[in-house]
């Protein structure tokens, strides 16, 4: 199962790596926040997180909550030997479209490697014992997984800064990543996700350098304000043309799963046997709808909905 024991689930006291980049630095110290209270990146990170369902659901194949944490400040140093207790991470670095040291995609080695089981027709089981290095298969899926955050990361950063990334090598050892100094200072953005039933989240972290950030510095110390009222008519209007928009509604009865010699082998009439349950899923988009079971109405094939996903209408208000 998909899970994750690192911390508590959402709504509960979480446990924090350092201080909050709120707060103020001590008498002394050399203050690694130079662009106050960060407001700005933590409504980005909101965005971004909403993002993440669509990226994590298609491989997972079952539904995902995600949630962004608070953004806190550390050394490159400090937040790796953090990490350590974690055992096997993956860390992938992301080229900064403005220049200066590259972004670091962070992801747990364990959830890794329970996605890679799925993407091949497992369960979602780790390896047990764990392996003390990324297999060439694992380190494929690390950087699939990095190119696909990469692109809702680039289109939540657009309104603020306009910054694109481009996913690099992936390593199992940040002292590899030779383009950050163990006493850099980072901004670490992290974000949750709670996958099917599972009781505990797993996270995904995303570190910036401050130094490369400094440029935008105006942008990430713009207060946030509220959003004011729109025009009723023109709200009116809006809604009236988003509920006209057509959306793909689609089902998967069955996902064989052969080996390459059987499918080079196959030709016309060959038989494939598929087995599904009475419940299958139901999909809008990339966006799981809920579950339903197979019949038929009006002379029609047709799917009868069963239940439907708690967050799907979370997404969609």
């Amino acid at each position: 199962m998909v899970n994750s024991s690192s911390t508590a689930p959402e709504g509960s006291a979480r446990s924090r790596r350092t201080a909050a980049a709120s707060h103020a630095p001590s008498l002394g110290a050399a203050n690694l926040n130079p662009f106050g209270d960060l407001r700005a990146l933590e409504h980005l990170s909101a965005r971004m997180a909403r993002s993440l369902r669509q990226v994590f659901e298609p491989l997972l194949r079952r539904g995902v909550k995600s949630w962004a944490e608070p953004v806190e400040v550390d050394r490159f140093a400090g937040y790796c030997a953090a990490r350590r207790a974690h055992g096997l991470t993956g860390w992938v670095p992301l080229t900064l479209s403005t220049g200066g040291s590259p972004a670091i995609v962070v992801i747990d080695g364990t959830f890794l490697l329970e996605t890679l089981d799925i993407f091949f027709g497992g369960f979602g089981e780790a390896p047990n014992p764990m392996p003390v290095e990324f297999s060439p298969a694992a380190e494929a899926m690390l950087r699939r997984l990095a190119t696909a955050i990469a692109a809702p990361l680039g289109e939540a950063w657009g309104p603020l800064a306009g910054i694109a990334f481009e996913p690099g090598t992936p390593e199992a050892n940040p002292a590899m990543m030779g383009a950050i100094d163990g006493e850099d200072a980072v901004i670490a953005t992290r974000f949750a996700l709670e996958v099917g039933d599972a009781m505990l989240p797993t996270y995904i972290d995303i570190l910036y350098p401050v130094a490369a950030l400094k440029p935008h510095a105006p942008q990430l110390s713009t207060k946030v304000h509220g959003r004011s009222e729109p025009d009723l008519k023109w709200r009116s209007g809006l809604t009236r043309a988003v509920m006209g928009v057509k959306l793909p509604v689609r089902s998967v009865l069955a996902e064989p799963v052969v080996s390459l010699a059987t499918l080079l082998e196959l030709k016309e009439g060959d038989i494939i046997p598929i087995n599904f349950g009475p419940q299958v899923p139901v999909w809008v988009s990339n966006r799981r709808l809920g579950t339903g079971t197979v019949g038929t109405a009006n002379g029609q094939a047709a799917i009868k909905l069963n239940s439907i996903d708690p967050g799907f209408e979370e997404e969609f208000q």
